[in-house]
């Protein structure tokens, strides 16, 4: 009907508006980032160069020039060094600190969500004789191990990203799932269930129509454990609801979809109190 479309016609707006802020989000935070790693590119440059001449210039130990082409111990060592504090630093920019110990590196990852500073997880790594897992913080509920087998003795910088994305999503989905919680219990028929890494969550609230009040029930499955949006949603309704709602069900579907769970729901409050 009417009201129906006005409500689908609300929420496509809503969620291009969203989608517009978050892209643009992206796209500054993607700027600044392009931006460092350019920067710690050239220092790298320069670093390699410096290397380079202080090793074509250097003496051997009988007053003979030694081979540029094999570089001394200790100017490996300091360019491994060099390098080693530049990865750091791109970490950094991405929400992962860390430092140096005596036998490896301690990283510390940051989660946050819509700029809110989530929680933190620690990952102790011995780097001799071969990279391994030391200690760690990470949910037992996370991949690590799988992600460690995959990336962890032939690209660090991929493993904590990987790892990162993973941990980001998991506190994501787990956010959102709070937010419903605290600010629409009022709406929500019953307790919210979710699992431990919170990709399957599934509760009943009320929809009006007509007057009176009928339960939906909504499922959200999110296939892809690094993302924050459901990969398949399925919103059901009594079966003495008017036809009408099956076409409500389906824009709620969409929307829950498309939208992070708390700010659909806020959309599909709104759009009730507009019809009522």
């Amino acid at each position: 009907g009417v009201f129906a479309h006005l409500e689908m016609l609300e929420m496509r707006a809503h969620k291009a508006a969203v989608k517009r802020e978050e892209m643009e989000r992206q796209e500054e935070k993607l700027a600044r980032l392009k931006a460092r790693v350019e920067e710690l590119r050239l220092q790298r440059d320069e670093l390699r160069a410096k290397v380079d001449l202080q090793e074509k210039g250097q003496l051997g130990k009988e007053g003979v020039v030694s081979d540029p082409a094999q570089p001394s111990a200790q100017a490996v060592l300091e360019w491994k060094i060099k390098s080693l504090k530049a990865m750091l630093q791109i970490f950094y920019l991405t929400g992962i600190s860390s430092k140096l110990t005596k036998r490896g590196v301690c990283f510390s990852i940051s989660t946050a969500y819509e700029g809110t500073y989530l929680d933190s997880y620690h990952l102790d790594l011995l780097t001799q004789p071969e990279v391994r897992i030391l200690r760690h913080s990470v949910p037992i509920f996370i991949p690590l191990e799988q992600i460690a087998k995959k990336y962890l003795q032939t690209d660090i910088r991929r493993f904590m990203s990987v790892l990162s994305d993973h941990l980001n999503a998991y506190v994501g989905r787990r956010y959102q799932a709070d937010q419903l919680q605290e600010h629409f219990s009022a709406q929500i028929e019953g307790a919210l269930q979710r699992n431990s890494l919170c990709n399957l969550l599934v509760f009943n609230y009320n929809v009006s129509s007509q007057s009176k009040t009928f339960l939906f029930n909504a499922r959200l499955l999110y296939g892809d454990p690094c993302s924050i949006l459901p990969t398949e949603v399925v919103i059901s309704c009594t079966p003495d609801a008017p036809a009408a709602l099956a076409e409500t069900a389906g824009v709620h579907s969409d929307l829950f979809r498309r939208v992070a769970l708390h700010k659909a729901f806020r959309s599909v409050c709104s759009a009730e109190e507009s019809v009522a």
